[in-house]
């Protein structure tokens, strides 16, 4: 069962990791490309404080976004902004999230994200563990994939490869680490099932998109390409 008060506490301390890297920064850096393409670090860190604010309208039972082309302006808009103003924006909308994530609540009700999906609210602190993550390595200020908590890794695992089970784009797939840690995923489209094998770290680069899975090892045909997030 998600412990949602354990990964908020998680969240806290993502965030305040996530701030003290910003802060180093320079108005320069922040115009500069991240590791996403098409996005400079200021896409990135306005990404995550527009993020931490659909989080906040989920939890208290509004619409994520009003809508894909809101969302895309929103954050196009804040990108250019100086450091100071992207510190701000982040420590302020993070603080929000964590003050309504920590709000008394029905944990077990079920919440609406974007395009429909649905999830516990329990998993919502986790979703947002997830983007702070994952987004601080994409700023590439140093912070990898490999700093990151193995706690994280191996759940971030979990639920990548509940997401594409079943996906009509990927084949059966399991993919295994040296330790026997195991996961299934695909399964919708047609093909003989493929073993990839590799370290949990880049397993999680491959699943998440971050990696092109040249480090991995695989049996029984090609790497699956899998959908993006």
């Amino acid at each position: 069962m998600t412990d949602h008060a354990r990964d908020l506490e998680a969240v806290r301390e993502a965030t305040d990791r996530l701030l003290s890297a910003t802060g180093k920064m320079d108005d320069g850096a922040v115009a500069e490309p991240s590791l996403l393409p098409g996005w400079s670090r200021g896409h990135v860190l306005a990404h995550l404080s527009r993020n931490a604010d659909a989080l906040v309208n989920v939890l208290q039972g509004r619409p994520m976004y009003a809508n894909s082309e809101t969302r895309d302006a929103d954050i196009e808009r804040d990108a250019l902004r100086p450091l100071s103003e992207q510190l701000a924006d982040l420590r302020a909308s993070g603080a929000a999230f964590l003050a309504a994530a920590g709000a008394p609540g029905d944990w077990s009700r079920t919440v609406t994200l974007r395009n429909g999906v649905t999830d516990p609210a329990s998993r919502i602190p986790f979703r947002r563990w997830a983007e702070v993550e994952l987004h601080h390595v994409d700023l590439g200020v140093g912070y990898d994939l490999e700093d990151l908590p193995e706690e994280f890794v191996i759940r971030e695992n979990d639920f990548l490869a509940e997401r594409f089970a079943g996906h009509p784009g990927v084949v059966p797939t399991t993919a295994v680490t040296e330790d026997g840690r195991l996961w299934t995923t695909g399964g919708g489209a047609e093909g003989a099932a493929v073993t990839v094998r590799g370290t949990v770290t880049d397993i999680l680069g491959w699943l998440c998109g971050r990696r092109d899975g040249s480090a991995l090892t695989v049996t029984g045909g090609s790497l699956p390409a899998l959908p993006p997030l």
